[in-house]
This record gives structure tokens, C-alpha cells and sequence, in this order.
């Protein structure tokens, strides 16, 4: 029964989502489209097709909505009405790479200089601006905790983790996890770092 339901389910979205899929399969960022798919389906242990996948993710994963319309540019207001973003969580980087992962995504902002590839961004995070000019840069596979904050011009290096609710405002080394208001260093390249070695 509960096959046939999913079956059901998927079908209504075959048919709501119809535009969606043809810009899935026709869209000049499709390839980042597709990395971003089967990252969200391998962190949720999706066992679908890519298409599958696609049309599971715009049903019940509201904040993918908002990584898909991003992508896509144009069309993506019209699109907003057919199949609704999540209302509180707001993206206003251009540039990021494949694979961006956004779990929960309430109370969320992100405006970044640039997002590299494979980051996990969670709920009530904050990535912004301390003035008119200054924004934070995050490299490739970094993670941002619940209801961390990274403000202003700073660098959060490759494979860097912000724990949850720490506050950013140096740049971050590669291969760190920080944690903390200010943020400091406790862990480098896998290992516990002494306190002599904790600041930023």
C-alpha cells in the first residue's frame, strides 16, 4: 500500500512539476543541477534514478526548492508558484559550486562573495555582510552549523567545519573546526589542538 501511494505521489508531481523537468533536462546548469540531485539523495540514502530523485526532493524538501530555482535564473518566480520555496530561508550568492546542501534551512541567509563545492549549510545560519562591501567566502566542502554566524570579509577554508552557533569574524585555515563567540580553532587536520594554538 504504501508503494502504491509513493507511486501516486510521484506521479502527481510528474505532472505539477512538468516545467521543472524539462529545465532539469534542458537547462544549460543542468550538469550542476544533476551533482547537486545525487548529493542530496546520497546524504538521504535516496536509493532512486537521478530523475526519481529530482521530483522526490522538489515534493519534500522545500529548501532544495530554493537550490533548484537559484540555478535555474529566469523562470524561477513563475516556477515559485507551482511549487512553493521555503518562504524563510534567502540566497542571495551567484556563485556556488556543485553539490550545495542545505538541511532544514529555516531562518537562513546566505550572501557570500562565493560558495564553493559540496557545503552543507544548516538552519538559522547567518553568512553575511558587516558593511556595504564586506562578504564572507567559503571554499569547497565546508559545513555551517545551526545557527552559526560568518560575517563580513573573511575566508573559511577547504573541509572547515563552523560548529553550531559560533560567531566568524577572522578568516577560518583549511582542514579547522571552530567553534565558539569569537569562534576559535579545536580541531586542525583531525586532531585536538592545544590552547596556544585556538585563536584565530
Amino acid at each position: 500500500m504504501k508503494q502504491k501511494v509513493f507511486l501516486f505521489k510521484i506521479f502527481f508531481e510528474f505532472i505539477r512539476c512538468a516545467p521543472h523537468l524539462l529545465l532539469y533536462a534542458l537547462h544549460k546548469n543542468r550538469n550542476t543541477i544533476y551533482a547537486d540531485v545525487e548529493r542530496w539523495m546520497k546524504i538521504y540514502a535516496l536509493n532512486y534514478s537521478r530523475l526519481i530523485g529530482f521530483l522526490y526532493l522538489l515534493s519534500f524538501y522545500p529548501e532544495y526548492r530554493n537550490v533548484f530555482y537559484l540555478r535555474i535564473g529566469a523562470g524561477k518566480h513563475l516556477l515559485n508558484i507551482i511549487c512553493p520555496r521555503l518562504s524563510t530561508l534567502y540566497i542571495y550568492t551567484n556563485d556556488i559550486g556543485k553539490g550545495l546542501f542545505i538541511q532544514h534551512g529555516f531562518a537562513t541567509i546566505i550572501a557570500a562573495k562565493s560558495i564553493g563545492e559540496n557545503c552543507w549549510i544548516n538552519q538559522q545560519v547567518t553568512i553575511g555582510y558587516s558593511n556595504d562591501t564586506d562578504m564572507p567566502t567559503l571554499n569547497n566542502n565546508v559545513t555551517i552549523n545551526a545557527g552559526a554566524k560568518v560575517i563580513g570579509d573573511v575566508l573559511i577554508g577547504d573541509n572547515s567545519i563552523v560548529g553550531a552557533n559560533a560567531v566568524v569574524v577572522k578568516n577560518v585555515p583549511d582542514n579547522c573546526t571552530v567553534v565558539g563567540v569569537p569562534a576559535y580553532i579545536i580541531r586542525r587536520n583531525g586532531l585536538k589542538v592545544s590552547a596556544d594554538d585556538q585563536k584565530l
